[in-house]
C-alpha cells in the first residue's frame, strides 16, 4: 500500500468519526430538548394553578397517602390475626397422622385371632382408647374438631365421596361410612372426611324410570 492510499484511508476513517460525532452530538442535543420541553410543560401547569387549587391538589395526594397507610395497617393486622389463629394449622395437620395410626393399630390389632377375647388385647384397647380421646381433648382445646358424617348428606366442602353403597333406606347421596374422619380448625379444613354415600339400588331405579316413562 503506498503512501497516498495510506493518507486517503486515514482521511475516510477521520470523515466517519467526524460523521458519528456528529449524529451523536444531534441526538443529545435532541433529548436535552425533549427533557427541557417537559420541564417547561410541568412547570407552565404549575403555574396556571392558583393557591386553591394546589391547596385542594396537595388535600387529595395526602387523603390517597393516609388511604394507603390504613389499607397496610389493615393488611398487618389481618396477617398478625390469621398467625395468631392459625399458627399451628400445619403441626395440627401432621398431628392427624398420629390419631389415623392409632385407629390403624387398634383395628390390626382387635383382627388378630391369636389376641381376639383375650385380656391382653382389651388392655391394650383400653390404653389405645385414652390416648386417642386425649389426643381429641387437646385437639379441641385448640378449636380443633372432627366432622361429623354418618347421616349428614354430602357436603363437597367437608367430605370427599370414596364410593357408593346401595341402601333403600337413605335417601341418595347420604354418608353411611366414615373411611377416614376429617376436621376442623376453626372455621378452616384442616382435611375433608373420606366417606361413602348412599345410592339406590338399580332394580328401584328402574322401576321409577319405567314410571317416569309411563306418566309421560
Amino acid at each position: 500500500m503506498d503512501k497516498e492510499e495510506i493518507k486517503e484511508n486515514i482521511n475516510i476513517s477521520k470523515t466517519e468519526e467526524d460523521e458519528l460525532n456528529a449524529q451523536t452530538a444531534e441526538n443529545d442535543f435532541e433529548a436535552q430538548k425533549s427533557e427541557d420541553k417537559n420541564l417547561e410543560s410541568e412547570k407552565n401547569e404549575n403555574e396556571k394553578l392558583t393557591p386553591e387549587q394546589e391547596l385542594e391538589t396537595l388535600k387529595d395526594k395526602l387523603a390517597r397517602t393516609f388511604a394507603e397507610m390504613e389499607n397496610q395497617r389493615r393488611r398487618f393486622e389481618k396477617e398478625k390475626e390469621d398467625a395468631y389463629e392459625y399458627g399451628g394449622y400445619s403441626f395440627a395437620k401432621e398431628a392427624l397422622n398420629l390419631l389415623d395410626n392409632l385407629e390403624r393399630s387398634k383395628a390390626v390389632l382387635e383382627s388378630d385371632d391369636k389376641l381376639k377375647d383375650t385380656e391382653a388385647l382389651k388392655k391394650i384397647i383400653e390404653h389405645v382408647d385414652i390416648i386417642n380421646n386425649d389426643m381429641l381433648s387437646i385437639f379441641k382445646k385448640n378449636n380443633i374438631e372432627p366432622i361429623k358424617s354418618i347421616n349428614e348428606k354430602l357436603d363437597p366442602n367437608l367430605h370427599q365421596a370414596m364410593m357408593e353403597v346401595e341402601d333403600d333406606t337413605k335417601d341418595p347421596g347420604t354418608i353411611v361410612q366414615e373411611i377416614q374422619k376429617g376436621f376442623m380448625m376453626k372455621d378452616r379444613l384442616l382435611r375433608p372426611s373420606l366417606v361413602s354415600v348412599s345410592k339406590k339400588k338399580v332394580k328401584e331405579v328402574e322401576k321409577e324410570e319405567q314410571k317416569d316413562e309411563k306418566s309421560q
